[in-house]
């Protein structure tokens, strides 16, 4: 399955094999941006005629839609680095917590913030859908595998650190400090949680989710004038 990254045209290949039933997100390796793919249930369902177009109206010199696009973004970028805020309103959150309620409570949590969240019991089912860049964040358990079968966290410290650097990972159990950074740090997560704190973790997930954007922010800034120097 392919598809073309709306913000820079870069073509972008699933390996169908790997493509889940429904609706998906990938990152574009170039830009960062989403890309959005149908899944293979809206790829096998036959496409609907389009509406005949509208008489276009006049308009005085119409900027292109990529530059139209590309303003939008911009715009968003200096908003979120302004206000510390960040839209989630296209992301999507895994969460593979063993415990019922703390999946629930970070299940509102990621909720308000604004992702869309989906629960995985399975560990290879979720870590695939992690190395195709389907999520942004996911919440999980400092667990070791059992029966030869690796936990979701083991997966996660296995990625490439391209993956790595673009997904944000939170941490929950007994033995954290809610936002302790030595802690995170030691456990290679963004952000830690304690058991007993998930349901009031708004506002420490959106603080540290904000400030780790901005910080990236900056090195993919840095990494496409790299690039451009390097044509």
């Amino acid at each position: 399955m392919q598809a073309t990254c709306p913000s820079c045209g870069n073509r972008i290949s699933v390996d169908d094999a790997k493509v889940p039933d429904r609706p998906f997100q990938v990152k574009c390796p170039k830009c960062q941006s989403m890309v959005r793919f149908p899944g293979k249930g809206a790829a096998a369902a036959p496409a609907p005629e389009p509406p005949p177009a509208p008489a276009p109206e006049p308009a005085e010199s119409p900027a292109p839609a990529n530059e139209e696009m590309r303003a939008q973004m911009m715009a968003q970028v200096r908003r979120e680095m302004t206000t510390g805020k960040v839209d989630t309103s296209d992301d999507r959150a895994l969460i593979a917590l063993n415990e019922k309620s703390q999946a629930g409570a970070m299940t509102l949590v990621l909720t308000r913030v604004g992702y869309e969240v989906d629960t995985f019991d399975d560990p290879a089912e979720g870590g695939r859908l992690l190395e195709q860049g389907v999520y942004d964040v996911v919440v999980t358990a400092r667990v070791v595998g059992t029966a030869m079968k690796e936990s979701l966290y083991q997966r996660i410290a296995r990625l490439g650190s391209d993956a790595r650097r673009s997904l944000f990972l939170v941490l929950v159990g007994d033995e954290f400090k809610t936002g302790d950074g030595i802690q995170a740090w030691a456990c290679q997560a963004d952000l830690v949680i304690n058991s007993r704190e998930t349901a009031s973790s708004d506002s420490v997930f959106r603080s540290i989710f904000a400030e780790r954007t901005r910080i990236y922010q900056a090195f993919i800034e840095a990494r496409k004038r790299f690039e451009a120097a390097g044509q």
